[in-house]
């Protein structure tokens, strides 16, 4: 019991972790360095802080590989119910991994275009602003799809937690209107660009009560024998 107690924990702590990783790798570059339809102003602001732009490039992968360790953990937790729904869970956010890496070798060439803004290897400088606008819409774009899998991990936890008889299933309910809100997000970004809503925004509750659960009330062993058992 104490074992898959402890396994829920970590589970939890880790996925408590992805939320400040996330919130400064993924959103404070667009949120406090980036300034939309000014390049200029966004070349000062990276090169003022670029230790700060070099860190959030390293906590976006280090995300994506927490993302995995989570999944891993709360798999074992829920493959009592199906081990198969269990193992996607691990899939999906697998997938986001090698996906965010590359992702952020936009912001690495970013960074080596505003480190050079006066001109690269011949280039005018105004080239180089447009070089430099290119590859920052082409890392949010990679955002959008590597939020798919963000989403998706959440289908199989949510649908395995409404089949346990050990989470409560408002939480796995949830989880699926997290991962809707995911996908019409990306849905929403490619089809109709001019659509502002974060719809992701507004359907993280699923997430933060899962993160609760695993923290304070842990697995339960005793719901695994239930089910083997059962088999």
């Amino acid at each position: 019991m104490n074992t898959n107690k402890n396994t829920a924990r970590i589970a939890g702590f880790c996925y408590l972790l992805q939320i400040p990783l996330g919130i400064f790798g993924i959103m404070y570059i667009p949120k406090f360095l980036v300034v939309p339809g000014n390049t200029p102003a966004t070349i000062s602001n990276i090169l003022a802080n670029e230790f700060l732009f070099r860190l959030s490039m390293v906590s976006a992968i280090l995300c994506a590989l927490v993302t995995v360790l989570t999944a891993v953990l709360i798999s074992n937790v829920l493959k009592p119910v199906n081990k198969t729904w269990a193992k996607a869970i691990t899939l999906f956010a697998a997938l986001a991994v090698p996906i965010s890496m590359l992702n952020e070798l936009n912001h690495v060439a970013v960074l080596l275009l505003v480190k050079n803004s006066s001109g690269v290897s011949g280039y005018p400088e105004n080239q180089v602003q447009s070089l430099l606008s290119l590859f920052l819409g082409l890392h949010k774009y990679g955002m959008q799809i590597i939020g798919i899998f963000f989403g998706l991990w959440l289908f199989p936890m949510g649908y395995l937690i409404i089949k346990s008889n050990y989470i409560p299933k408002i939480i796995g309910i949830l989880l699926l209107v997290t991962c809707c809100g995911y996908l019409i997000d990306f849905i929403a970004f490619f089809l109709f660009p001019g659509f502002k809503i974060v719809l992701s925004e507004f359907t993280w509750l699923g997430e933060v009560l899962m993160v609760l659960w695993l923290l304070i009330k842990g697995g339960s062993l005793k719901t695994k024998l239930d089910y083997d058992r059962k088999k």
